[in-house]
């Protein structure tokens, strides 16, 4: 098989831009949408929803790659990065590392893109490792830079990258095309297209030794924030990662041909359910805000208690919903206070139940629903 790079139009790549138009004036709609709603938070709302979600995307980006991070950890970490309270919670090297990747992307998402930021970005994911030759540098080696999986006897490569050798040339043109297509450069492209091809191009090209896909979705993450001229709050890796499958599948398609029309599609359905999540979280939090204002002095510190819970699990909601067994559990409560106080906050319109008797199930009375997007379909390129 021959891979894109290996193609005489290499890398000029050929889609149709009317295929996902729809899509490119949505996102923008979409992002005026979550302006307008983050002026309804205060300055402390935005801090901890910024930091919600960036950790949110360092622990998904992770966890596609097959790497688990505490979010707790992750959240201290970046709270540090960007100078806001923390409880100095101590991070593992893995984690600090991640974490500064994206609060560098968060904070200097305006600057062009270059090598030595790339580097960096490259050492702080490869923070505490020490069975990785090349850091702060492009991949070196010989061998052929495979993706592979399946025994060690009869591997199946799904992808092969350029010779190491090719690399530097490789980079040095993505990085012009890069910069020479933001908003305000030379041939700008909209904002999904320039993140789409962003991070199909630098995963064909796969220049470091390790920690490309996390890197590459950061590049994409730059694209959206540069097309937007504000930090991106899009939820792109915990999206990805709910389709994680169809993701491999879809960027392994990409990798064969330059005509990249399935890929921009693809990626396109993702960006805008991300966007999606993200906008719903803001709603959500804003919910929060205002049940938790009209209740004060209302409730008392078990029922605020089993609402921060509550609250915490995010649009998804609790698991089965809440039980008077678990708020027994998050408050201590016994069954007979449970039961009032749970009835307590039905009547106060801060909880809603489903069910009877043992099958009784609380959910909060938010006019935000659990997202449910049901786009399986269209996320699937085969």
């Amino acid at each position: 098989m021959r891979w894109n790079w290996q193609l005489p139009d290499w890398p000029d790549f050929r889609f149709d831009a009317d295929r996902i138009r729809a899509s490119e004036e949505q996102f923008l709609k979409g992002s005026g949408v979550v302006i307008g709603a983050l002026h309804h938070l205060d300055a402390d709302a935005r801090d901890g929803l910024t930091i919600e979600l960036i950790s949110q995307e360092v622990v998904d980006s992770s966890a596609i790659e097959g790497e688990i991070l505490d979010r707790a950890s992750v959240q201290s970490s970046l709270a540090r990065h960007l100078g806001f309270a923390t409880d100095q919670r101590r991070a593992s090297a893995a984690e600090a590392g991640a974490a500064e990747l994206m609060a560098d992307v968060y904070r200097n998402h305006a600057a062009p893109l270059d090598d030595q930021t790339l580097f960096a970005w490259h050492a702080m994911l490869m923070n505490g490792r020490r069975d990785i030759a090349d850091v702060w540098r492009y991949r070196s080696h010989e061998d052929a830079m495979q993706i592979v999986s399946g025994a060690l006897h009869a591997p199946r490569v799904h992808f092969e990258a350029p010779p190491s050798n090719t690399v530097p040339a490789e980079m040095s043109h993505f990085i012009a095309w890069f910069n020479d297509s933001a908003p305000a450069s030379v041939n700008p492209l909209p904002a999904i297209t320039r993140a789409a091809i962003s991070h199909l191009w630098f995963e064909s090209i796969h220049p470091f030794e390790d920690g490309n896909g996390r890197i590459g979705r950061a590049i994409a993450e730059k694209a959206l924030a540069q097309n937007l001229a504000a930090p991106t709050l899009t939820a792109l890796a915990e999206t990805i990662h709910r389709h994680r499958k169809a993701y491999y599948a879809a960027l392994q398609l990409g990798s064969q041909s330059n005509d990249i029309d399935a890929w921009l599609t693809w990626f396109a359905d993702i960006v805008i359910e991300a966007q999606a999540r993200t906008i719903t979280r803001i709603r959500f939090l804003i919910d929060k805000t205002r049940l938790l204002d009209r209740l004060r002095g209302q409730i008392n510190e078990r029922q605020e208690k089993a609402l921060l819970r509550l609250f915490r699990e995010g649009p998804d909601d609790f698991a089965g919903g809440l039980s008077a067994g678990n708020y027994r559990t998050i408050t201590g409560a016994s069954l007979a206070t449970a039961t009032r106080d749970l009835n307590d906050l039905i009547e106060k319109g801060a909880l809603i139940r489903t069910g009877e008797r043992r099958y009784a199930r609380y959910h909060l009375a938010s006019t935000i629903q659990p997202l449910l997007l049901g786009r399986e379909s269209t996320l699937n390129p085969e």
